[in-house]
């Protein structure tokens, strides 16, 4: 086997329960953005018939009846562990490919050694996240031995390389459920009698070139064993760069918008630096509900192209907030404002304002780049720019957020002796 996917299971789920033993073997749910829907859910949470992507007003009454643990989503706590999760497995396979915040594809070309269960198990114990761990000679197969890996008590399968065996799993994997097929091209395959993943390993090459196009070709290779997707040991660059999140109350007053725009600007802003990145051109974007019946939408967008490429906060908050102004429509009830930034390039080799003097333009660097530290070690938003507010009422909803237990001193764990 040539390649491992490893999967957390549960993993908001699995991330609360880490620093709260107490909700081990009891139901849990994770809520979106403003505690809207589910996105993440236990086992338990599952048994119990609760849907991912159900809005939580719908499953209230059930969730209070079978005490089902509910949390607002706490992303910067998933990140770190994801972080702790990506570097264990990183230190075993050094060949990783980082898919998601909680999947990674491990080539297991140059490690034929490595006991899938030892990484398993250290990962447990290192972090005390669950994964579950496919084999396969492919992507695509490891995706489906992973599927069969989550329900099996160990953890971890290997796919059969072939064989009535492989051929009886494959039958019974629907065509929507195969990694690459999409919901539309899952219609059309059912609509030419193509039902199973078995089915569509073995249709006709040249009719799944025409039909579904060389991504659908190779995804019908990787079903036969032929690797076809390789494993990205290197990061794609970033092409763009977006912050945005729903107001938690509606925005009317132009100040809280200012407020809000500026705050994305910073965090995207922080973003780009790390990446090493400079931007080229803005796009500032606000929108109202488009759910209400008794008000009219309106959303709109305003692009900035800045004179130079920069990843200095300050300059992109000035041409970030006279694009605002341009787009601001007084009277409307704001639910949602954000920032892209576009034309990105690298940081290492700029050509800076010709108007800017050699010491301002490092200075300015040494300023911003104090400031990134100073957050990285103290936690977000210990220093921050005075137009993104200090109350900031327009925030996000997260009133059932847990502690930030890894990153933020003031809501590490205590231990009583």
């Amino acid at each position: 086997m040539t390649v491992a996917l490893v999967d957390c299971n549960n993993f908001y789920a699995s991330c609360e329960r880490v620093f709260n033993p107490k909700l081990w073997g009891k139901p849990v749910v994770v809520l979106s953005n403003n505690d809207g829907c589910v996105v993440a859910r236990s086992n338990e949470a599952k048994a119990l018939g609760i849907k991912m992507g159900t809005p939580f007003f719908q499953v209230r009454d059930l969730a209070a009846k079978q005490q089902v643990q509910i949390f607002s989503s706490n992303y910067t706590l998933y990140g770190d562990m994801s972080r702790r999760v990506m570097d264990i497995l990183s230190s075993f396979v050094p060949d990783t490919e980082i898919y998601s915040i909680d999947e990674a594809f491990l080539s297991l070309k140059r490690f034929k050694n490595i006991d899938p269960h030892h990484i398993r198990a250290t990962v447990k114990q290192w972090t005390g996240i669950p994964v579950s761990i496919g084999l396969a000679p492919t992507k695509t197969l490891a995706k489906v031995a992973n599927s069969i890996a989550k329900k099996s008590s160990s953890g971890v399968y290997c796919l059969p390389e072939e064989g009535k065996e492989l051929e009886a799993l494959l039958s019974k994997i629907e065509v929507e459920d195969i990694w690459g097929i999409g919901p539309q091209r899952a219609l059309f395959l059912r609509s030419h009698g193509i039902q199973t993943a078995q089915e569509l390993r073995l249709c006709n090459d040249h009719w799944a070139r025409k039909h579904l196009s060389i991504m659908g070709l190779r995804t019908v290779l990787e079903l036969r064993g032929i690797p076809c997707i390789p494993i990205e040991l290197a990061p794609a660059t970033k092409k763009s760069i977006t912050s945005s999140l729903s107001f938690g109350q509606k925005v009317t007053a132009y100040k809280e918008l200012e407020e809000s725009v500026s705050f994305h600007v910073a965090r995207a802003a922080e973003k780009a630096r790390r990446y090493e990145l400079a931007v080229e051109a803005l796009v500032v974007f606000i929108q109202t509900s488009r759910f209400r019946q008794d008000k009219p939408y309106y959303g709109n967008s305003q692009t900035a192209i800045l004179p130079y490429p920069t990843a200095y906060t300050p300059d992109l908050l000035r041409a970030a907030l006279k694009a605002l102004e341009g787009i601001y429509r007084e009277g409307c009830e704001y639910a949602k404002a954000g920032v892209i930034f576009t034309g990105l390039v690298s940081a290492k080799c700029l050509q800076t304002n010709i108007y800017e003097s050699d010491e301002t333009f490092h200075g300015d660097q040494a300023l911003i780049k104090a400031i990134d530290q100073i957050n990285r070690k103290k936690g977000r938003n210990t220093l921050f720019f005075g137009s993104s507010g200090i109350d900031r009422a327009w925030k996000m909803r997260q009133e059932r957020r847990s502690p930030r237990y890894t990153t933020q001193w003031s809501e590490i764990l205590t231990v009583h002796i």
